[in-house]
């Protein structure tokens, strides 16, 4: 079996989750289209799956910085059709940030702003997932068949 493959257990859980988390999103730097271009880059690790009661659900965001860079994208487009471009926050930039980065100035040190809100962000959407799954009593089922893997 693949490593993630608790993952595939949890899909219920996962969508209550994101249901839960809109309003989270909503009140957050980022847009829907940006929250779901990070959760594509974020992959959920379970910790010390063989203590139920150590045993956490984290975000690993390590390759959330590979597409960072599209959020530019997604945010001119959304300013294309009108739409709102951040979720009601600041969008960590302007237009001057912006054509820096577009000319090569901002690097990926430009986007840490957005990196360490994704990252605040996708850590508290693992512990609302794991607050989800103890309320509905999978959590030491899970922590099992991965410790089983």
């Amino acid at each position: 079996m693949s490593s993630d493959s608790w993952t595939d257990r949890i899909v219920g859980e996962r969508m209550a989750t994101d249901r839960d988390f809109t309003a989270r999103i909503a009140a957050s730097r980022f847009s829907s289209q940006e929250w779901s271009l990070i959760m594509t880059a974020t992959e959920f690790e379970l910790e010390n799956p063989d203590d139920p009661e150590q045993a956490r659900i984290v975000a690993n965001t390590e390759k959330v910085r590979h597409v960072l860079p599209e959020l530019e994208n997604v945010r001119s487009q959304l300013g294309a059709m009108g739409a709102e471009t951040s979720g009601g926050g600041s969008s960590g930039g302007g237009l001057l940030d912006s054509l820096k980065r577009t000319l090569g100035f901002g690097g990926e040190a430009g986007y840490e702003a957005e990196r360490e809100a994704a990252e605040e962000l996708t850590a508290e959407y693992a512990r609302e997932l794991q607050s989800t799954l103890e309320a509905n009593g999978r959590f030491e089922e899970i922590c099992r068949f991965v410790a089983e893997e």
